[in-house]
């Protein structure tokens, strides 16, 4: 049990600092469980949980703004424009999700067909956040209905496990013209909606597998991931402000290509999740 709780620590840490970074986190943690040793059934409910975890980090960072939100929903025009705006944004992901949420589950959850999208999202972030592109969209105030609709639907290409929810959102985001800061906050708020969702549905498909057993490592693992998220949040913002997303994306292509080699000279049996 020590082992399996250790192994629950770590999946949780790396859910944290990875859920809204552009290298996407239900890819690693595929691929960090089948390293560990760990992708039964009960692992895999875990790996839905423990979003809870990085939602309430970035909840909590954002919690003054929130609030602004909430309190404005009856009254003050910008508040309710962007609340308009992340629904819209959230509908996209939400309706394919519903829609084609078996054939993802049983098809695409494997860490080949992760590392193939972890090298493509790469070269895609590569071509894009080039240092030529001048935004014209610099706050998510700014938005309208329309550029809203685009980002959800860039959003919605992180379906495919590996492409990553944060990173399709905030490089769809400068594609269309927003500014570094701007496309990564709005991919913050717009995870609250989504991952709250999306969480709701995956543990609602996956009740039988909850078990009053396995509170512990659930707990460990929630905990492990709203720490982390809390670091990582914190840490980008500043980061992608002053030096950009280059570095995300030459990770994601080496670890993508290190998880292709391993499978093709047969080092390590991957196998689907």
């Amino acid at each position: 049990m020590g082992e399996l709780w250790a192994v629950a620590l770590i999946l949780g840490a790396l859910e944290g600092l990875t859920e809204f970074l552009p290298v996407s986190s239900t890819g690693h943690l595929i691929i960090a469980g089948h390293l560990l040793g760990w992708t039964d059934e009960t692992s895999k409910a875990f790996k839905i949980f423990i979003q809870l975890g990085a939602i309430l980090a970035v909840c909590w960072i954002y919690r003054d703004r929130l609030f602004r939100l909430l309190r404005g929903l009856g009254s003050d025009p910008v508040e309710q424009r962007l609340a308009l705006h992340l629904a819209i944004a959230f509908l996209p992901a939400a309706v394919l999700g519903v829609l084609f949420h078996s054939i993802i589950k049983g098809l695409l959850f494997g860490p080949v067909t992760v590392a193939a999208a972890l090298v493509a999202g790469g070269v895609a972030i590569l071509l894009i956040d080039r240092g030529d592109r001048v935004p014209i969209t610099h706050s998510i105030d700014a938005l309208d209905a329309r550029l809203a609709l685009k980002l959800g639907l860039a959003q919605a290409l992180a379906l495919f496990p590996g492409v990553s929810r944060s990173g399709a959102t905030i490089i769809g985001g400068l594609w269309l013209g927003l500014s570094r800061p701007a496309a990564a906050e709005f991919s913050f708020f717009l995870a609250i909606p989504t991952m709250v969702a999306a969480t709701a549905y995956d543990l609602y498909k996956s009740r039988d597998l909850l078990h009053a057993d396995d509170l512990g490592l659930f707990a460990i693992g929630f905990a492990a991931a709203f720490v982390t998220g809390l670091i990582a949040v914190r840490g980008f913002v500043g980061w992608v402000s002053s030096r950009g997303f280059a570095p995300f994306a030459w990770y994601r292509i080496g670890f993508g290509l290190l998880v292709l080699a391993t499978w093709w000279t047969g080092a390590v049996a991957w196998t689907a999740d």
